[in-house]
């Protein structure tokens, strides 16, 4: 009964993790975060921490949003994570009041209840969650309030310069359906980006992306760049099901034509570019949505003993003997959809079988492995075509506003007190 009620409350507080991961507004990015003591800052906690043009970030905010971004386990240190993110939200703010656009009080309950709905909660609900770990109230509300704004921001920005077309629906329709193309064979090259060296690693990536025309020249590209498992193999992975990666990923592949290359494909560490190979269709088959359940243990980067590990656990709940002694942010076992699975977690799960460890993520010093328990097949409805054409128009945007957003950085006053 223990094991299961401490299975039950850690999947809880990842269902949280998937939430916030899922519905971060345009150009919004939340990290996927590892737990600890919340960060040491200063006794005056209203005190100024650092000014963004005529905004004032306090060490209470930041003490907050480190907090929140503890609760996602995120990557990196907690505080500096939450500078960075409360620093982009004053300029989305300030970029609001500039264009004079507000939000109204219901169209924040409607984003914090958006927002809560992905953890199956309501947003009442949702905060009680997060007042039981210290986090207040008005630090969510600040956090979707700055959301709301920012896609309002965005559509007014761009009005008139994005729009989705019948031909662009009928394609992403085509992606919806995903499980109409069962399996796909891809090629992957996985390029590091550390931190302070992500715009390198996107520049990379967009030129190999419009230079490379052939399965030779991807192939070699992957060995000289990637950082993959399947570097030296050209990056070649076999046949998958495309139900068993994230929509958006699945999307991008499905939109390619044999031998094409995806567009970089952002994930936490990394960007990723994929080439087509081949496809398998099966028209009859009916629009599914995969769920899984997967697990994530935090070990030393110690060959032997992760060869053991892998040896001796054949099921997710095996883990939990070798867990037993260690901190509680070690070992999670989730479940949640595979839009909600975070990216590199996602491109690990989707190349294993049940009971299969992969070990080839790593964090602050530890390696990460990740375990598929099991998935799920579940029929969902086919969305409407102005459901799907609000989707492309949203896709189109976020890449805009996150380029109205570093246009907005270049130009703000950004100082310590």
């Amino acid at each position: 009964m223990e094991r299961k009620a401490a299975r039950g409350m850690r999947a809880k507080r990842v269902a949280l993790v998937a939430a916030l991961a899922g519905w971060a507004g345009l150009g919004l990015t939340l990290p996927e975060v590892p737990g600890g003591a919340a960060p040491a800052l200063a006794q005056n906690l209203f005190a100024p921490r650092l000014y963004v043009n005529d905004a004032v970030i306090s060490d209470y905010e930041v003490m907050q949003r480190a907090m929140f971004m503890q609760l996602l386990r995120a990557p990196g240190d907690p505080e500096t994570e939450a500078v960075k993110a409360l620093t982009e939200d004053k300029l989305r703010l300030s970029e609001a009041k500039r264009l004079g656009i507000k939000a109204t009080e219901q169209e924040i309950l409607d984003g914090m209840n958006e927002f809560a709905s992905r953890a199956n909660l309501t947003a009442e609900q949702l905060v009680g969650e997060l007042q039981k770990v210290g986090i207040a109230a008005e630090t969510f509300r600040d956090f979707v309030t700055a959301g709301v704004l920012w896609r309002k921001v965005v559509r007014e920005r761009f009005r008139g310069q994005v729009s989705a077309s019948e031909a662009d629906v009928d394609k992403a329709l085509e992606a919806t359906a995903r499980p109409r193309a069962l399996r796909v064979l891809v090629s992957e090259l996985v390029i590091p980006a550390q931190p302070g060296n992500e715009d390198a690693a996107m520049a990379l990536a967009n030129r190999l992306s419009d230079e490379i025309d052939s399965e030779a020249e991807f192939a070699a590209a992957a060995r000289r760049h990637s950082a993959a498992p399947t570097a030296g193999r050209g990056g070649r992975l076999d046949w998958l099901p495309l139900s068993n990666l994230p929509p958006a990923i699945a999307g991008e592949i499905l939109g390619l034509g044999a031998g094409d290359v995806s567009k970089p494909v952002v994930v936490p560490g990394a960007v990723v570019l994929f080439q087509l190979r081949d496809v398998a269709r099966d028209e009859t088959a009916e629009p599914l949505e995969v769920s899984v359940e997967w697990a994530e243990f935090l070990v030393p980067d110690d060959a032997a003993e992760i060869a053991r590990i892998q040896a001796d656990n054949r099921r997710c709940l095996d883990l939990y003997d070798d867990a037993r002694g260690l901190p509680e942010d070690r070992l999670t076992i989730t479940t949640a959809s595979m839009a909600e699975v975070p990216r590199d977690v996602a491109l690990e799960l989707a190349r294993l079988d049940a009971g299969e460890i992969s070990t080839t993520l790593s964090r602050s010093g530890l390696r990460r492995l990740v375990m598929l328990c099991g998935r799920k097949q579940v029929m969902e409805p086919e969305p409407t075509r102005d459901q799907v054409r609000e989707q492309v128009l949203n896709l189109k945007l976020e890449g805009l506003a996150n380029g109205y957003l570093e246009e907005l950085r270049a130009a703000a006053f950004i100082r310590e007190p």
